[in-house]
This record gives structure tokens, sequence and C-alpha cells, in this order.
């Protein structure tokens, strides 16, 4: 079967099998403006006259269509093959996201349906499929292209893209697959690790236990081959939480945390047992870390951390929010590091797993964010919330992730400033995080107009060095309405918490054919590197703030703000913005 990923790049890496099928690649396709498809069955024994590249969405380059008009109901569908090594299993159909709802039936029964734009979700298909080896699987999507009540990040809900909004998508754009399992399996983990006892805390989700036959779990830990922990249990609950000790060394410098600095991973497999007889195999990792909030300090395993990352909008050309390829994935993340930044904030976007991999691989902090909507309705609220839920959900186990961001400069909540129903929502939204994750800091409104918020983060894209460093030298200027945004809304205030500056820069420069705007501009290289150390250089002479997020690592389309244009080319040397993250540039004139 043709695919985007090769058969290597698992679209889940983190919860691995070998039984698997990838179902990227050819399907058939067909627009439904008319809203005839439900009525008509098409569901059932019907063909499609297109034809699209799965996972690429149908306005995109790359699915083999790329218009941008609107079409918000569409369909999709493909013969399977299921392998025979496969047969006799419970077989699992994955989809890693659909923009934004969903329908899924299997040789015209239903088998799922699915709402949120950027969340996987999956079905057991086994009892729906044929006995002969062949089947149809269907999926309606449906899209909501002018409601800006829908959580849709930077999609625009206009047909053509302009300013900061971009091309829309629509339907599937993530990785589609087929796994097999036994009846008793384990469907997931969820990793709590402990750097100040040595010990990591998992919670095994069992599906098919049962309090009659035996179930075993058995645990086995290495690192770097060597194994360090090596345990059976009896699972005695469809889901049961357990600690183990890690038998090696961890301190001054010379042990396995994990560390954009020193990304130690720690290999996991587990097994399961009933009655004896073997009916699962996972291939796992994890990351060993703390993040916290010590003395007005961020830290990161209990040590002060200072982040200085890069704004990523993670669009690509050709293939719109999904990448052409696992590599570019991954080069996004190793031209990250090449620059000197250690972190990235996923800006508008629940990026795919096979990114938050490489992140977790070759060590690079991540601010996890939602795809927001634009304005606020009770209807969003309940979307909002839901989706965001499967989110946190889905990368709770990422060490390189440290900090959830589910609200951004008052998207989907603009009169927060006078409505309390939307202040209640923020603080829902911080409070609801808080009790999913107790293991990262939360930000309940990043940019302005906080309420409470584990960090006090500021966007500011004033681009004169003096003026930036007279405004944050001190904490009462800090604090005073950059952007014309009060920091904090009626009823919430400063507290002592560490202050980022989590957007600054947006310097644009044009450098080739394609123009666009920015929050400021550039005349040409020497001036591009000027104003791009002017802003870096201020952020580092402040002494209040404790880390940096520069707008922003590409172009985006019509936005020429990138370090990078959008095919990844840099306007200056990496070298030369590496030192400037380093405090080892130097200009040969005053700013």
């Amino acid at each position: 079967m043709t695919s985007m990923f090769s058969r290597g790049d698992y679209p889940r890496p983190q919860f691995e099998r070998s039984a698997w099928v990838s179902l990227n690649g050819e399907w058939q396709f067909q627009f439904d403006d008319e809203q005839i498809g439900l009525a008509e069955q098409w569901y059932g024994e019907r063909n499609f006259a297109q034809r699209i590249q799965v996972p690429f969405c149908y306005q995109s380059e790359l699915s083999g269509i790329g218009t941008t008009d609107f079409h918000d109901t569409v369909w999709y569908k493909r013969k399977v093959e299921i392998p025979r090594e496969m047969y006799g299993k419970r077989i699992i159909l994955h989809f890693g996201a659909v923009d934004y709802s969903a329908r899924v039936w299997v040789n015209g029964h239903l088998a799922a349906v699915h709402e949120g734009g950027h969340t996987p979700f999956s079905a057991d298909i086994t009892d729906l499929l044929r006995q002969d080896g062949s089947d149809d699987i269907t999926l309606q999507a449906r899209d909501y292209s002018k409601d800006v009540t829908l959580p849709r990040g930077k999609q625009f809900w206009k047909e053509k893209s302009e300013l900061i909004f971009y091309t829309s998508t629509t339907g599937i754009w993530q990785s589609v697959w087929l796994e097999a399992v036994e009846p008793v399996h384990l469907s997931r983990v969820f990793y709590y690790p402990d750097i100040d006892h040595n010990e990591i805390g998992i919670q095994y989700v069992v599906e098919g236990w049962s309090d009659e036959p035996d179930i075993k779990v058995r645990t086995r830990i290495s690192f770097e081959g060597e194994v360090v922990a090596d345990e059976e249990c009896k699972i005695t609950a469809a889901k049961q939480k357990r600690r183990i000790e890690l038998h090696d060394f961890n301190d001054h410098g010379m042990g396995r945390w994990w560390s954009p600095e020193h990304s130690n991973l720690y290999d996991v497999e587990y097994r399961i047992f009933v009655n004896g007889i073997e009916t699962d195999v996972v291939r796992s990792y994890f990351g060993m870390r703390k993040v916290s909030v010590d003395s007005g300090k961020l830290c990161l395993n209990n040590r002060p951390f200072y982040m200085k990352a890069v704004l990523d909008q993670g669009y690509f050309p050709g293939g719109i929010l999904t990448a052409p390829s696992d590599e570019a994935l991954k080069r996004d993340v190793e031209l990250t590091k090449t620059m000197g930044f250690n972190g990235v904030r996923k800006h508008q976007k629940i990026e795919d797993p096979r990114f938050l991999y490489w992140c977790d691989k070759l060590g690079l902090v991540v601010w996890g964010e939602a795809a927001n909507a634009f304005a606020f309705s009770e209807a969003y609220v309940q979307k909002f919330t839901s989706e965001w839920i499967e989110a946190v959900n889905r990368d709770f186990n990422c060490p390189s992730i440290i900090v959830w961001v589910p609200l951004n400069e008052s998207w989907g909540i603009p009169n927060i400033k006078v409505d309390d129903q939307q202040r209640q929502h923020a603080m829902a939204m911080y409070h609801l995080t808080k009790s999913l994750d107790k293991t990262r800091l939360v930000i309940s409104n990043d940019g302005w107009e906080h309420v409470q918020s584990d960090l006090c983060t500021i966007h500011d894209y004033q681009w004169d060095y003096n003026k930036l460093v007279e405004k944050y030298s001190q904490i009462d200027s800090a604090l005073d309405a950059p952007q014309n945004r009060d920091v904090y809304v009626k009823g919430y205030q400063y507290e002592g918490q560490p202050i980022l500056m989590t957007e600054f820069g947006g310097i644009s420069f044009q450098k080739g054919e394609t123009g666009g705007w920015g929050y400021s501009g550039a005349s040409d290289e020497a001036d591009f590197k000027k104003r791009v150390y002017a802003v870096i250089k201020a952020m580092q002479d402040s002494p209040l703030i404790q880390g940096y997020c520069y707008t922003q690592l590409t172009d985006v389309e019509q936005e020429i703000n990138g370090l990078l244009d959008f095919n990844r080319e840099p306007k200056i040397p990496l070298e030369t913005i590496r030192a400037m993250n380093e405090g080892k540039f130097e200009l040969e004139d005053d700013l």
C-alpha cells in the first residue's frame, strides 16, 4: 500500500505495535456541496469520481486536487485488504485527525462518529468486516468554513488567506492506519515521572479486562540497552497505577534526566499475559523530567530554565497543515536547534505526533497550544472543551511538552476584559487542564488579559532595543499594557510568577520574489540581522524576562516574519542566529 510515510514511521510512535498497516495513499473522493450524500447512502455501493492523496487535505497541492474553494462536506472511500497475519484478531481503524467532524462506515455499516478537527479517534471494526478480506471504508467529513466560533486555529473563514490567517483545511489531514490486537490488550499508558524519588509512575489501561482470567503485565524498562527495571504485576482493574523505581544514577549532571541539552529517553516494552499466554506487545518510551516554579523561577529538573523558543505555525508548502514527509518534521526540529533555540511554541495547532516524537528524541521543549476559535458562544465552549481534553490526553506522555496553552490572545474570548462569562471560561480552562495534568504548567490566556496562570506571559512587537530595555527593566512598566492590552483582567493581578516574553520580533524581510507583511520591516539583510539582534538582546538584557519566544520560525503564505522562508531557507546564516541566542554575537555599529 502506498503511504506518505514509510512503513517504519509509525503514526503513534510512543505506543507502537508491529501488526499495523498504513492506509495513507490514494482514496476515492467526492465533494457534496448539495448535502445529498447521506440521503443517497453514499456509504454504500458507490464509487466516487475524484482521487485524493491521503493524508493531504483537498486544498493542498500534494493532495492532487489543490483548490481553496469552500466545500464543507466531502467524502472518501477506499478498498482495504486485511493482511492474513491479522486474521483472527481485533482490527482497529485509526484516524490521526479529520477536520472538523467525521462519520465512518465499514462495508456500509456505521463504525465511528467524531467531532474535533485536531484530535484522533479510532474504532474496532472487526465485526463489520467481510470474510473474503476485501472491505470498503467510507468517510464523510464536514467542515464549517465560515463559523468563527469553531476551534480552527489559523484557518481563515474566507477562501483567500490574508494577514495572520491562512488556507483552510477540510477532511483528513493526519495519518490513517489499521492495527491488529487480541481481545485483551493494553489500550494505553500514562507516565508520571518523579525525578525527586527516581521513580516512574505508570497507569495501565487494559481493554477487555475482567476479573475472571488471570491478567498480568510485564514492564521492561531500559536505557541505551541496559535494563534498569523488569517487573510483572497482576492487573486487578481496567485502570491500574504502579510506581517503579529506576535503579540507576540520576544527578550531578551525569544522570539520565531529559532536557534539551540531554534528550535522554527510557525505552519500555510491555507484554500482556492472559492465563499465562502472551496477548500483546507494545513498545514505548518516556523521559524523566520535572517542570516547576520555585521562588519565582521557571525550573526544569529543579534548576532555573531560561527558555529560548521560537513560534512555529506548523504550515508547509504544498501540504498546508500536513508535512510532506516525516523527514520534513524532523528537519524543522533540527533547524530550530541549529539556530540555538531550546524550545518551540506550537502556535494554534495540535501538531502531528511524529513532530513531538522528534522533539522528544532530539531535545526541544514544546508549549502545547490549542487551535482556538475566534468568537465566543456556549456551543463553542462545548466543542472546544471536548477537543482540548482529547488533545491533552493524546500528548500527555511527551516529555518535551512542559506547558499547556489552551487560550491565546483572547481568541474565542474577545470580550474577556468586560464579560464575566468569558473570564469564567478562561478560568475553567486553566483549572480543567490542571485537573487533567498535574505535571505541567498552564497558561490561562497567553500574551495578555490573563486570569490565573502559572506564568506571566507577554506579547510585545516593539522593535526598538532602547524602548524594550527601558520597558522591561521595572515590573510596573513591564506590566503596563503592551499592545494596548492589560496583562491581567479585572479581579486578577500579578503575584510573582515568572515573566516570559512569548511573542516578540515579527520582523518581516522579503528574500526572493514572494512579498508579504510583518509587524515591522527590514530593508535588507544587514538591517534584518540588526533588528533581530536588537530584540533578542533586549530580552537577554532585561532583569525581569526569564525566557522568550521569537516570532517566528518560517514565513507562512503571505506572512514574511520568519527567520526562514516558507521553503525553510535561512534569511541570514543559521550560525548568526545561534550566536545571538547564545549571547556571542556583536554588531559592528551601535543598536
